[in-house]
């Protein structure tokens, strides 16, 4: 158990978006570091990192070139280390962003691995025998080197599949190999060895890309969740206090795989889209949609994660839309209210706190594609830029947000009724209260089908408070007949514990002891 974690509020940074300090137009560590003091006066206590190796970039730093070396566009390995040593004088802790599953194909891993004659890398990525068998359901590389044979990629094409093992080999296909093959084995160690360095130099653990795709053919995923097993029990020997968070959502399986915390994506079973991004998300105002399936799957997963599991519901990130793009103005506090009420550690996407919109209508940059307008840069001022960069906009990384009313953290510093003061005051809620923070219990007592609000009672050994959410615009009401000890938190109105049952206002939340 990382007891870090029990009070963690996370700040996600794409550091090519964050803050730029060398006028190149893109961020860069001494950026973060300039920044750190206003991450932690939002709350924030921790910090996931968008991958910062090197790489050439094209899928924005998810093709790693070289695990051991920061990408020199963010600066050296010197000036990470001393991100991680300022964070920590502050009482912050880093994941780095860790892509186990591919590199890029300048790696030198696989320039050896396309050399005809066998080397220590020739079993390091997923190759088969000849050039004309293609690795089934894979896409793949082929006919760029003197290797006789197709190489598996996960994503884009310009990033091969390492080589984990196949959880039931095929018997007639030998490029198939076991995860217990010296192949797969040597891959392990190799990213194991990469996993020692960088908490070695102050990282605080890893949030892990595609966690769950490592071993092929693996459709229960028994043999990705063995494989992680492996890696839990090394980091708890060598680096007992690293956390690791993984990108897998399906939390009864990375949870039992040695994480500490699963994502819930906007893909894959867990009803997250019903929430903030659909047609009619349960947090639009117009009150149409559904949280129903998203709670009896969040439970069914939370039993199975077991006592200690963790499930994070982040604000979002770069690969999603932008909150702000279907959830507007008082219902982007509504929503912030259930994400800093619910276990697991809260992650807020950088921008989120101040509403920020995705930018329409941009080309793509780095392999981000439609995913690019949830990635311009960090709006702090009403500079040039936005305060971002000191670069000619010609050279940023990500055009910024056009629009003349942009948020933008000065114009909400000082704005007591603004997006970023509310989620300073619910983190500082969650903080002051045990039953909030990761590790308290959960129950449902309101949450029917196409219904609001939505209410559960959070608990620990020492507190019983009941949440209230209704982002509709207009009033609701639900059973219930215990009335409250005490208010701990409320915006929008008051709600009112009539006999048997209470009444909330329009675009409500409120946080009672019962």
């Amino acid at each position: 158990m990382v007891n870090w974690l029990d009070t963690a509020v996370f700040y996600q940074i794409y550091p090519q978006s964050f803050c730029d300090t060398n006028a190149d137009g893109i961020g860069d560590f001494n950026g973060i570091i300039q920044k750190l003091d206003y991450i932690r006066s939002v709350g924030c206590t921790a910090i996931w990192m968008n991958p910062c190796f090197d790489s050439p970039f094209g899928d924005a730093g998810y093709d790693v070139s070289d695990y051991y070396l920061a990408a020199p566009r963010y600066g050296t390995n010197d000036d990470l280390k001393r991100l991680f040593k300022e964070a920590h004088a502050r009482g912050m802790h880093v994941l780095l962003d860790l892509v186990p599953g591919h590199t890029s194909i300048e790696h030198r891993w696989f320039r050896e691995s396309m050399k005809a004659e066998k080397n220590e890398f020739t079993d390091r990525y997923v190759w088969t025998d000849s050039v004309w068998e293609e690795p089934d359901g894979m896409a793949n590389i082929r006919g760029i080197s003197s290797r006789d044979g197709s190489c598996a990629v996960n994503f884009f094409s310009h990033q091969p599949a390492l080589n984990y093992g196949f959880y039931k080999p095929d018997p007639k296909k030998k490029w198939q190999q076991a995860p217990t093959d010296p192949g797969p084995q040597a891959t392990l160690e190799a990213m194991k060895d990469v996993m020692r360095f960088w908490p070695g130099m102050g990282a605080d653990g890893f949030r892990v890309d595609m966690a769950g795709s490592l071993v092929k053919n693996d459709p229960d995923g028994k043999g990705t969740i063995a494989l992680w097993q492996n890696v839990r029990a090394f980091l708890d020997e060598e680096f007992p206090d690293a956390a690791l968070v993984s990108e897998w959502g399906e939390p009864d399986k990375s949870l039992l795989g040695g994480f500490h915390m699963d994502f819930l994506l906007h893909f894959g079973p867990s009803h997250y889209n019903d929430l903030f991004r659909c047609a009619e998300p349960f947090f639009s105002e117009r009150g149409k949609g559904d949280a129903s399936e998203f709670v009896k799957k969040y439970m069914e997963s939370r039993k199975k994660a077991g006592k200690n599991g963790l499930i994070c519901i982040p604000s979002g990130n770069h690969d999603m839309d932008r909150l702000a793009r279907s959830i507007e103005k008082d219902s982007l506090k509504i929503a912030f209210a259930f994400l800093m009420t619910m276990p697991g550690a809260p992650f807020i996407y950088y921008g989120d706190e101040i509403g920020m919109r995705y930018v329409e209508g941009l080309s793509s940059v780095e392999g981000g594609y439609n995913r690019t307008g949830s990635r311009s840069p960090m709006q702090w001022d009403s500079s040039t830029n936005a305060g971002f960069s000191a670069a000619p906009s010609k050279k940023l990384y990500i055009p910024i947000d056009p629009m003349p009313d942009r948020p933008t953290v000065e114009a909400q510093q000082n704005d007591g009724e603004s997006l970023l003061n509310e989620v300073r005051r619910l983190i500082a809620v969650r903080q002051s209260h045990t039953a909030l923070r990761s590790r308290g219990d959960i129950e449902f007592i309101y949450a029917e089908k196409n219904a609001y609000p939505l209410a559960y009672i959070r608990s620990d050994n020492d507190e019983r408070l009941l949440c209230i959410i209704n982002p509709a615009g207009h009033e609701a009401e639900f059973p219930y007949a215990i009335k409250p000890k005490y208010k701990v938190y409320s915006i929008g109105g008051e709600a009112y514990f009539v006999g048997k049952s209470v009444r909330v206002p329009e675009k409500f939340a409120g946080i009672y002891g019962v």
